[in-house]
């Protein structure tokens, strides 16, 4: 055997090596993808998920499994997957703590998300409504914040939980407005908004769909949408900034990520299968109904909001004074 056949026939055999291993790389997904939630059902990011996992499922191929791991602040889930194997089979799909807050906010968080996770692709925006009970004497931000000067400390703000985004945005707006009003935190955003409506507190500050519908009933106001323009859902809220509001209050959103160092094309393939499902005429509607604003990000895209955003945050925690254990 000459070199020249010798090197064609070893050539040969190495493409032939290497076609399995292509079509692997081709194929994924070619078995299910569990998507850890590590919230309890029924919160914004798996109703979002909900309404979009037959389309997701039917172009990647395979079922995505919905696998819910509560617990510390969604910490006890997305610590699972920044642990588990970067194969682009395990995904965390988690809200702004998870990804840009809760590192600066609890002594042992056990990873660093910025460090530890790939960012995949953001599900949806959440924006925040500042809702206050309708017997706060306040048609408006400017009136609100005027009554709440004049009944400084004596007035009470909810939130779903310590270091959530409605807290440190609760707590920013009641610093800016000179209220010194009282947090309290609730398990979860029903008994929250269902205080709101008791008068237990003045003020919640929330998604559209957790308490847009007692609106109507004159039950709540909305004063102002923390969002670049505002919800079409409720044209007539202004946003935040037509509201004369300081910029001090920040919506909430969702989004997908993977262990670091799962392999570029994995995260691209989901990422472009979650960007045109969410660009869907139907999603976008059915979005629009629950409020959420769909996601368009690039993993790329998606990764520049974390380092934007964790600064920011962590600038927010330190000012709070607040600081939680596992």
């Amino acid at each position: 055997m000459t070199y020249r056949t010798c090197a064609v026939s070893v050539l040969l055999a190495w493409g032939v090596a290497a076609l399995p291993l292509a079509a692997a790389q081709a194929q994924y997904p070619d078995h299910p993808i569990r998507i850890v939630l590590p919230y309890a059902p029924g919160a914004a990011g798996d109703v979002a998920m909900r309404q979009i996992q037959p389309l997701l499922e039917k172009r990647l191929g395979q079922p995505l499994i919905v696998d819910y791991k509560t617990g510390a602040g969604g910490n006890i889930g997305a610590l699972e997957v920044a642990r588990a194997k970067p194969d682009g089979y395990t995904l965390v799909l988690g809200a702004t703590n998870n990804f840009v807050i809760n590192q600066f906010l609890y002594r042992k968080l056990g990873f660093d998300p910025l460090a530890d996770l790939e960012p995949v692709g953001k599900l949806a925006d959440v924006p925040a409504f500042i809702y206050v009970n309708a017997q706060v004497p306040a048609k408006d931000y400017a009136q609100f914040a005027q009554y709440a000067r004049e009944h400084a400390g004596k007035m009470n703000y909810g939130s779903p939980g310590m270091g959530t985004t409605p807290h440190l945005s609760g707590y920013r707006l009641s610093q800016a407005m000179g209220a010194g009003m009282t947090h309290i935190a609730y398990r979860g955003s029903s008994p929250g908004v269902q205080a709101l409506l008791a008068n237990e507190i003045q003020m919640y500050i929330g998604g559209y769909s957790i308490a847009a519908a007692y609106m109507p009933q004159g039950k709540v106001r909305a004063l102002a949408v923390a969002a670049p323009e505002r919800y079409a859902g409720l044209p007539d809220v202004p946003t935040a900034a037509q509201a004369g509001m300081p910029d001090v209050v920040q919506g909430n959103w969702w989004g997908f990520a993977a262990p670091k160092g799962t392999p570029a094309d994995r995260v691209a393939r989901f990422a472009d299968v979650l960007r045109e499902v969410l660009a869907l005429p139907e999603v976008r509607q059915a979005f629009l109904s629950s409020g959420f604003v769909p996601g368009q990000d690039t993993p790329a895209a998606f990764a520049a909001t974390w380092r934007k955003e964790a600064p920011q945050w962590q600038a927010v925690v330190r000012e709070s004074g607040v600081i939680l254990d596992n």
